[in-house]
């Protein structure tokens, strides 16, 4: 059984997810609704730190989805330029999304996409990170992830097969980032 698993890692089309919750983000305006908070400076920083870390790591997707919010949209732009530009689609619909339907809008992704980035909300974005991982939660980044998912964190999953048939323990987690863990930022 362990090598038809292995073999159906390795004989099938592996695709890309990277799932980047927004970084840091204001709560110096009380008048301001949550979908319009921006990022403030330490976010703006760590989004900007995240984007070296991308670049060493030559994490590029094809296709980003964006939740439609200030800081989410923020996010994104501290990631820009691309080395190849993505389709860039922001969305309404991920704008606090639960698991269930971040994992719907990811099971409806054209099959051609290679690469696809998320960028959104807690708590979200944890739940379908540990949903993807199913029980490999028990040492190095799984085990981290497994506990949190900070503020401008990345998670990078191998996903077999087609997007339509994401499901639970469907990603193999390659690494988790947090923006404290890059030596620009390290306290």
């Amino acid at each position: 059984m362990a090598n038809s698993a292995v073999t159906a890692w390795v004989g099938s089309a592996l695709r890309q997810l990277l799932l980047l919750r927004h970084a840091k983000s204001a709560w110096d305006e009380p008048g301001l609704s949550d979908h319009s908070r921006p990022l403030n400076a330490h976010g703006r920083a760590a989004a900007a730190v995240m984007r070296q870390a991308m670049l060493g790591l030559a994490l590029s997707p094809d296709v980003v989805l964006v939740s439609s919010a200030r800081r989410t949209v923020q996010t994104l732009e501290a990631l820009e330029p691309w080395e190849e530009t993505p389709l860039i689609e922001p969305m309404d619909a991920l704008y606090l999304a639960t698991a269930p339907e971040l994992l719907r809008i990811l099971n409806g992704v054209a099959e051609t996409a290679r690469s696809v980035m998320v960028i959104g909300h807690n708590p979200g974005m944890h739940d379908l990170a540990v949903y993807l991982m199913g029980s490999a939660r028990d040492a190095g980044d799984a085990k981290r992830l497994a506990e949190g998912y900070p503020t401008g964190s990345l998670a990078e999953f191998s996903i077999p097969g087609p997007w339509g048939t994401l499901s639970a323990g469907g990603g193999r987690l390659h690494r988790f980032l947090c923006p404290r863990d890059l030596p620009q930022l390290a306290i």
